[in-house]
């Protein structure tokens, strides 16, 4: 991870740790970078978060004065950025997001013109450009100067494309939606009615401020709720920019990534569509998880926490699809970052398919109890490098054994140390987070 840019772009507080003038700079590197042998085309979205708009304007000023021409999506899912970009043939694309933060923080993720998360060697020259005192870069004059175009019809198009997705028509289900008040709400219900279900909206008026507040993949409850009190076939719940979901069963039970991973991996091998018979996992994904697809029959791969590096190990190797417990699901075949909606999708496939309900499906499965606790430190490398932090790990690692399994690790886009134990019960699990928490505090590493 570089100064600035983590595992999913530039994140922080908007105007104090991400300023207008970082988004400015921002748009000047990439304009020019991608403006050096043609007039390079850019495209934007962002989400409904108050910011958002403050940090688009000071974008298209730092484009367009580099020369680029400029898309505008307006607000919109980030899986919808990358896919214009790939199909329509910009340069890059950038959403301005910070997914499930709270509305205060925002962030600026780029996209390559694969519809990738950018490489690391441009980010680090971003970074360069950033710190540098003296503005080297030319500023385009006269009819070299950007401008702006209102570019709704690519997020009608990546509409359009979800619904060609559906193998059949959703008439008589009913599907609950929690749109986080986030960018979902351009998206989500006008995919699911145009299929023919009838949908349940939830969280679906954004202010500027209630994006992820006590809603969407973060806070499963109200949509659980919703299922069961309206007699629903299934709910989905998404994030603040709509690239991860997570599902609620008929029963209220909630569906995380891992168990996504299952259904549509036991799927997709039933129908020979998981190539190389592989899922590409982080070492968040459950021991339960693995346990059912060792049953199955299934491969996997671990990658470290980072939609990116999943995405990367499946470039790699062929494999059809990968993803994390937080929901971020990518399937290859379709789409290049994880797409929250696309996800729902294809679970809404399987349901239709199997002719059954999730509840049934995931029968086989039994998930570890985890517990994942979240501590703000000084620094986060010091704290993961402290030997009395490395020994009370090992000793908890050695007392679970084959039974569970310890994760202590930094957090790629806050100052935060995760510390994580799946065990046989919540008590074990408490039991040992507490253990290294107060290893960790003791240390005087804690804020």
């Amino acid at each position: 991870m570089g100064k600035y840019f983590g595992t999913d772009g530039f994140r922080g507080e908007a105007n104090i740790n991400l300023t207008v003038e970082h988004a400015y700079k921002v748009g000047r590197f990439l304009g020019y970078y991608y403006g050096k042998n043609h007039k390079a085309n850019i495209v934007i979205g962002k989400d409904t978060r108050r910011s958002s708009y403050m940090f688009e304007y000071s974008l298209v000023a730092g484009l367009t004065a580099s020369g680029a021409d400029v898309f505008l999506l307006h607000v919109t899912p980030t899986p919808s950025v990358s896919y214009v970009v790939r199909s329509e043939g910009f340069d890059c694309g950038i959403m301005i997001s910070a997914s499930h933060n709270a509305y205060y923080d925002n962030g600026i993720k780029v996209i390559n013109g694969n519809g990738s998360k950018l490489e690391a060697e441009v980010e680090n020259l971003i970074e360069a450009y950033i710190d540098n005192i003296e503005d080297m870069l030319p500023f385009a004059t006269r009819e070299n100067i950007g401008r702006t175009t209102d570019y709704s019809v690519g997020r009608n198009r990546y509409i359009g494309y979800l619904i060609s997705l559906a193998t059949r028509s959703f008439k008589d289900k009913k599907v609950g939606l929690d749109l986080a008040n986030g960018s979902a709400t351009t998206v989500a219900k006008g995919v699911f009615d145009a299929l023919g279900a009838k949908t349940f909206v939830i969280n679906g008026e954004p202010d500027g401020t209630n994006i992820n507040k006590n809603c969407g993949s973060t806070h499963m409850d109200r949509l659980q709720r919703c299922v069961v009190d309206n007699g629903l076939d299934v709910g989905f719940a998404y994030d603040g920019d709509a690239d991860r979901c997570l599902a609620v069963d008929e029963k209220g039970n909630i569906i995380d990534g891992d168990l996504i991973m299952y259904l549509c991996g036991v799927y997709m091998k039933n129908r020979n569509e998981l190539t190389n018979n592989t899922i590409v996992t982080t070492v968040m994904s459950n021991l339960g998880l693995y346990q059912a697809l060792d049953r199955k029959g299934i491969c996997y791969e671990k990658t470290v926490v980072g939609d990116k590096y999943v995405y990367e190990n499946m470039m790699a190797n062929g494999h059809s699809i990968g993803g994390e417990k937080s929901g971020h699901i990518i399937f290859n075949k379709h789409a290049t970052t994880g797409d929250g909606i696309l996800t729902s999708l294809k679970l809404m496939e399987i349901m239709l398919e199997s002719k059954t309900t999730l509840s049934e499906l995931l029968k086989d499965i039994s998930i570890f109890p985890q517990l994942l606790i979240n501590v703000e430190v000084h620094d986060k490398n010091a704290a993961i490098d402290d030997v009395k932090v490395k020994k009370i790990v090992a000793t908890v690692e050695h007392e679970l054994g084959a039974d569970g399994r310890v994760l202590v690790r930094e957090s790629g886009t806050e100052p935060l140390i995760r510390v994580m134990v799946e065990a046989k019960s919540d008590e074990i699990c408490k039991e040992k987070v507490d253990r290294i928490l107060q290893v960790i505090k003791n240390q005087g590493h804690t804020i």
